[in-house]
This record gives structure tokens, sequence and C-alpha cells, in this order.
């Protein structure tokens, strides 16, 4: 079993392509109210998850409630692709001024299952030319080493589905630093 320990407060940044489990992953290891995902603030200012003209004023209002959020000391997920560098750089600086860490967690199941998993979703499919370049974007991030060296705190790769299920997500409460005796 996969043990992925996890800083309250912090921010989780969930990173694959689309249909590899990023949101039911999320649903099952955290609160709805943690979560903070693309595809939500899609239907937020579009009424429509699928509509990617609606992505930039999404993310605007995104990073806004991430803002908020750790603000107030709340553990936040990051619930999107995250394949890019700008994206995950925006994150990371939400977290390094609120003083949080920072863990990514990758869900890299084969590309097959992907595929399966994204034409077998209710509702909304994505084209899968977006999937395969989602797919091409994430084996040259994990091959290229940068998601280790971007400045989270801990980087965590599921690579099939029994690992995915199987994770447990264990909450470490932030600790106070103690008041200086000699104060």
């Amino acid at each position: 079993m996969h043990r992925i320990e996890i800083e309250d407060p912090s921010v989780v940044v969930l990173v694959g392509a689309a249909g590899a489990g990023k949101s039911t992953f999320a649903a099952r290891h955290f609160r709805t109210d943690e979560i903070l995902s693309s595809d939500t603030f899609r239907a937020v200012v579009a009424g429509d998850p699928a509509d990617q003209r609606a992505t930039g004023p999404a993310f605007r209002r995104l990073h806004q409630e991430l803002a908020r959020r750790l603000a107030r000391g709340r553990l936040s997920v990051v619930d999107a692709t995250n394949l890019t560098a700008d994206a995950r750089r925006a994150v990371l600086g939400h977290a390094a001024y609120a003083r949080v860490p920072a863990t990514a967690i990758v869900l890299a199941p084969p590309a097959e299952a992907v595929r399966a998993q994204n034409a077998g979703r209710p509702g909304r499919v994505v084209p899968p030319d977006v999937v395969d370049r989602h797919l091409r974007a994430l084996d040259e991030l994990l091959a290229s080493g940068r998601l280790e060296a971007e400045g989270f705190a801990a980087v965590h790769r599921l690579d099939d589905a029994t690992e995915i299920d199987r994770v447990l997500i264990v909450r470490l409460t932030a600790r106070a630093i103690p008041d200086d005796p000699r104060d």
C-alpha cells in the first residue's frame, strides 16, 4: 500500500491526463469543500465544465479561491491536469506565499486505461487527441525529472489502478512553533 502523508494545511496538486482518475481520486480522499476543480470553475464561468473557452476566467477564479483558502489555513486540493510548468508554478507560488508545503500526486496509469476511462465517462468525454496530447506531456514530464525539482515538498507517483485504489492518505496536522521560554 502506498502511504502519502499530507500536511494540513497545505496544497495538494493532482497531476495527470484527462481520464486518469484525478477527480475520482480527489473525491475518495478529500472533502468536497477542499477540492478546487478546474471543471467546476469552468461550469461556474460558462455553465459547462467542458467549455474550454472558459479556461482563462475559470483558472483566475480557481487561483483566487486557492489564495483565499490558504489565507484561512485550509487544505486545498487542485484538481486539474497540471501538466504545464506554468500551471504548477502558479499553484506553487500560492503555497510559498502562504508558507505551506505543496505535494504533487501524479496519476499515471497506462495509456490504454486512461483512454478507456475517458471513453467510459458519464457525461463529458474529452476528445481522444486531447487525451493523447496529455499523455505525451505527462510522459515527457516524468522522463525529465522536472517535477521533483520544482519545489514540491513531496512527489508521489501512482502508476496503476490497484496502486491508485489502495493508496492511504494520512493527514498530518501542522504543529505550532512553541513559544520561546526565554520570552
